[in-house]
């Protein structure tokens, strides 16, 4: 990327790594508007290469850290550290470390999972929120998440694999991190109907042949226990202001009642801020990679309305 400044941020006790690109106009937050980026799952702070860019020449300035685990922050070995409040946590210290105080968000994929978490922890922080792929669910007051994949899509649902601790590194380390990001990148592409340009799995696998992405493994170890921390949020809700964008070819569109969910009302009762849901025809689940000019002018468009609040 070019024009981008790359900072070591200690924050939470850890070295995230934050690419930052854009100064803002003026001074004040006002004129100095800062967008929080989010990646997902196996990505890092490249996946928002095109919204860093563009967003920064509109006048934000951008931060977009590599989460715990990703990229090329500080992996803990601990595999408890990894839970909603710890990356939550984490992204607070990187905007105190910034010094802002309210900030623009943006999330996608497990990413947009952490920036629900961070709207429901510290609303205070947020002016608005855009969020991409994975609609707001609250807490079920007594099935786990678990439960409820198994039932609905089988033991062999990705997420479920992924809760051996371990499980998944031995089997991406046999098969070897080429072929296995190959496999996947395939799977994602035959699941989503969609072939970007660029291919957004492959332009991970030099982070994944240096083991970094095998680490971001261990968030999908804590849906149990970030479902047993949270019992104090249940029933709550997401109240800053959202729009919501998902292609009509991801597959998180296609889940058991998700359509129904997103559209009929529900979303918005849990999510009562919510001002707008779009709904992407021909774009699969990379939708800031797969349509990046499309998914910059809904960022702006919907913060600049919130740029003299």
């Amino acid at each position: 990327m070019d024009g981008v400044e790359h900072r070591k941020v200690k924050a939470n006790g850890i070295n995230i790594h934050v690419v930052e690109k854009g100064e803002g106009e003026g001074n004040g937050e006002a004129f100095n508007p800062i967008i929080l980026f989010i990646h997902g799952f196996p990505q890092s702070s490249f996946s928002w290469r095109h919204q860093i860019q563009a967003l920064a020449s509109l006048g934000y300035r951008t931060l977009a850290p590599d989460l715990r685990g990703y990229g090329d922050s500080d992996a803990p070995s601990d595999v408890g550290s990894y839970t909603c409040f710890h990356v939550v946590g984490d992204l607070i210290g990187v905007l105190d470390a910034m010094g802002a105080d309210q900030v623009f968000v943006v999330g996608h994929d497990w990413g947009a999972i952490i920036a629900w978490y961070f709207c429901l922890f510290r609303p205070d922080r947020v002016k608005a929120l855009v969020n991409m792929s994975v609609a707001y669910y609250p807490r079920h007051p007594i099935y786990k998440p678990l439960q409820l994949y198994r039932r609905l899509y089988g033991d062999n649902f990705y997420i479920c694999r992924f809760q051996e601790a371990g499980e998944m590194e031995r089997e991406i380390a046999e098969a070897g991190t080429a072929i296995a990001l190959s496999r996947y990148s395939e799977i994602v592409i035959r699941a989503h109907h969609v072939c970007p340009k660029e291919n957004p799995s492959k332009m991970y696998l030099q982070m994944a042949l240096q083991s970094r992405c095998r680490r971001g493994c261990r968030r999908k170890n804590f849906i149990t226990t970030n479902w047993e921390l949270t019992a104090a949020w249940t029933g709550s809700e997401v109240k800053v202001p959202t729009k919501f964008i998902v292609g009509d070819m991801d597959l998180t569109y296609h889940f058991q009642d998700a359509k129904e969910y997103i559209n009929g009302g529900e979303f918005k009762k849990n999510v009562p801020l919510l001002e707008e849901v779009v709904v992407l025809e021909g774009v699969g689940h990379f939708l800031q990679e797969e349509k990046p000019d499309e998914i910059n002018k809904h960022i702006h468009e919907f913060f600049h309305n919130f740029l003299f609040a």
